[in-house]
């Protein structure tokens, strides 16, 4: 596997760094502990930088040897934790009770530094690299509050690349598509108000329960039958509170949130008109009445065909073009990096982490707190790169 050897050698430091942001998980727009290590080194090693984009994002640029090509491109690491309480028992474990780097962010975090410290060792390359540090991936919309304090306007990229470790592909294989790789995250909450009474006596009540158990069979008939088969999208209800605890009382109020997924902004809206559609008549069906909070939240990431004929051909070179996969089937789960692809062109990359022993926490599934990131994969993830880089802004 052809990477390159001085990041070979960088991945080891890079582990470590890996570690100790690890040991000291914070979650979104508290993220001062990775803050203050990438300040650390980027200052050690002479990068200049800016701090505070998006709270705690940091965005830094690398100048090549030579700057006439006028052309520029972004490498985006997240570095957020998840509200998780880790079960891995490594000796990098989380040091904060009810928080663990769970989805690898300080992996991608110590991934882009690597690179960092071997595009600014070499700067063998003609124009600019903006290294992108974004917070609060997890939910909190990052990468729009970063756009927000000008970060495309004082590091504007041509094409802007993230990558994230997948531990359903195997370590050396490395997938990504042109269009849609992930999808948009829409969150509701669905609050009833009906009248609440003795159990024995329901015909003098406006029972929430009933309005919300129609509500739920109602809401699932939206991809069912207001979607094209050949479009994607799911609605899950994922909670119901309803209900006192006594057996003879009836409730007053309700409560039911859910999540949509979807790959296209027209349909996330189309969805959204029909959940308030289907509120509003239910709750005059039922003489209750019903709000609804709905959170248009993440941006599918959406692919540009050039960005992912770069991603090819660089991770060809990285992995061999035998291990990359460059029309993987989309996921519905959900990444904010897709926020910078509604606005520029690059791709997203799904890297290998997976091992043979079938216990390890490298083959956990991200968000479960036996996960833990694979220190193997950040020559490939900072190779690749570093690849991108060299090839875009060659002489």
């Amino acid at each position: 596997m052809p990477i390159i050897n001085s990041l070979a050698e960088i991945g080891k430091d890079a582990a470590q760094w890996r570690h100790a942001l690890h040991e000291n998980p914070q979650t979104m727009y508290e993220e001062t502990f990775a803050n203050n290590l990438i300040k650390e080194k980027l200052t050690e090693w002479g990068i200049p930088f800016k701090d505070g984009l998006g709270v705690t994002g940091i965005a830094a640029t690398i100048t090549g040897q030579k700057d006439t090509s006028g052309k520029s491109i972004g490498l985006r690491a997240d570095m957020d934790a998840l509200n998780i309480t880790e079960e891995t028992g490594l000796p990098h474990a989380s040091k904060t009770p009810g928080k663990m780097h769970a989805c690898g962010h300080d992996g991608h975090t110590a991934t882009l530094l690597a690179a960092a410290k071997y595009l600014n060792d070499t700067k063998n390359f003609n124009g600019k690299v903006h290294l992108i540090f974004q917070p609060a991936e997890e939910g909190g919309r990052g990468s729009h509050s970063m756009m927000d304090d000008g970060l495309l306007d004082q590091f504007d990229c041509d094409y802007i690349f993230g990558l994230h470790n997948w531990p359903y592909l195997k370590k050396g294989e490395i997938a990504t598509r042109t269009g849609p790789l992930l999808a948009g995250v829409d969150e509701f909450e669905i609050y009833i108000k009906g009248k609440g009474g003795h159990a024995a006596m329901p015909h003098v009540t406006k029972d929430p329960i009933i309005v919300a158990t129609h509500l739920i069979n109602a809401l699932q008939t939206i991809v069912s039958r207001n979607v094209d088969p050949i479009d994607t999208a799911v609605l899950s209800i994922t909670n119901i509170n309803v209900g006192t605890g006594a057996v003879n009382i009836i409730a007053e109020k309700g409560k039911i949130e859910g999540t949509v997924r979807t790959f296209s902004h027209d349909l996330r809206m189309m969805i959204k008109d029909r959940i308030e559609q289907i509120c509003e008549h239910t709750a005059a069906m039922f003489g209750a009445t019903i709000e609804i909070d709905y959170d248009i939240n993440i941006d599918p990431t959406v692919n540009s065909a050039d960005g992912v004929d770069m991603v090819y051909d660089a991770a060809g070179k990285v992995v061999d073009a035998k291990n990359v996969d460059r029309d993987c089937a989309p996921c519905m789960g959900g990444e904010d990096f897709g926020g910078f692809m509604a606005v520029r062109p690059g791709a997203f990359i799904l890297v290998g982490q997976a091992v043979d022993e079938e216990n390890s926490p490298h083959n956990q599934g991200l968000h479960t707190p036996q996960y833990d990131f694979n220190d193997d994969i950040i020559p490939i993830g900072a190779s690749l790169f570093a690849t991108l880089v060299e090839d875009y802004l060659t002489e």
